[in-house]
């Protein structure tokens, strides 16, 4: 197990290594007109030249990636060009409200998905084909049209949820949950339908397999065989389901942010893009990486921990 975790914490930093180092040749090779976009149109071109060497962007490109990367591993990753403030503050600030929205959908994504997908699986039938159906309807509805659906629907014509907004769980958490409710929805809903044919498929295979005719064949009823080995055999590639749902729920929460005016990392990311505000951008795209490096991380060692052959592989 020592030699499985080794393997995938190393597999891990190099996945943070090579993408921060493309991400900064990508993101400060297009830097070229931050100085301007600080200064305004009015600024003389001196004024720009001095603001450029004062940001570092005269030396070359190798040479800003080494300063920012001795920096970055001892928790500096700088200060906004706009702001002043500190890199790692803005993500103290903004990384809680994102995780705990995409925390909350997880969850909920992972419990319906799974009670759908289960039931689909075993029963098949018309809940079988009905849940196909929604799958691809989920799938094929955006997320921010379904947000602007719910707002009108539940913010707007009835009043229920605030449409947009959000408030701290330590300030109240009441509050907390209501915020959440419609932007949660509007992200898991297409979500649920996609991980729910996932396990399904998963289950109809490990329910196909030899040992569980054998099982059956023994007089163990259909609960027990279930519950103690087809869910423990189908877990594996549920959780992949379910860490490849937290990545685009990430990546959804960008737009969802924005339609609810919640102060996250999506809100954050969009700014820092339009402003060309490159260190935050750069933080953003560290905080990101290294989370997903964390989930993966932690679903390797609970696949690991269910089937002893992935520590193997």
């Amino acid at each position: 197990m020592i030699n499985f975790l080794a393997r995938r914490l190393l597999s891990g930093v190099v996945l943070i290594l090579v993408i921060t180092t493309i991400a900064y040749a990508l993101i400060y090779s297009n830097a070229g007109n931050a100085a301007r976009n600080i200064l305004g149109e009015s600024a003389t071109a001196e004024d720009v030249a001095a603001k450029a060497r004062e940001l570092g962007l005269d030396r070359p490109l190798p040479v800003q990636y080494f300063d920012w990367f001795s920096h970055a591993i001892s928790g500096d990753l700088g200060v906004s060009w706009f702001t002043s403030e500190p890199v790692s503050a803005l993500l103290a600030n903004r990384l809680p409200v994102t995780l705990s929205m995409v925390i909350l959908a997880v969850l909920v994504t992972a419990i319906i998905s799974a009670v759908l997908g289960v039931t689909a699986a075993v029963r098949g039938g018309w809940l079988d084909r009905l849940l196909q159906v929604v799958s691809v309807i989920g799938f094929s509805l955006p997320n921010f049209w379904v947000a602007l659906v719910l707002v009108v629907l539940f913010a707007v014509a009835v009043p229920i949820f605030p449409a947009t907004g959000y408030v701290p769980a330590a300030e109240s958490l009441t509050g907390w949950f209501l915020a959440l409710i419609l932007p949660v929805t509007a992200l898991v809903l297409g979500g649920i339908a996609s991980a729910a044919q996932q396990i399904r498929g998963a289950v109809i295979d490990v329910l196909d397999m030899d040992y569980v005719r054998t099982l059956r064949a023994r007089g163990l009823s259909s609960t027990s065989v279930l519950l103690k080995h087809v869910l423990r055999n189908a877990a594996p590639p549920a959780l992949t389901v379910l860490s490849l749902q937290f990545i685009a729920l990430l990546g959804g929460a960008v737009v969802i942010e924005r339609v609810f005016a919640i102060p996250g990392m999506g809100t954050l990311t969009i700014n820092s893009s339009f402003q060309g505000d490159v260190p935050a951008l750069m933080g953003v795209v560290v905080a990101l990486v290294i989370l997903v490096v964390i989930v993966n991380l932690v679903i390797d060692l609970a696949n690991g921990w269910i089937n002893p052959k992935a520590r193997l592989q």
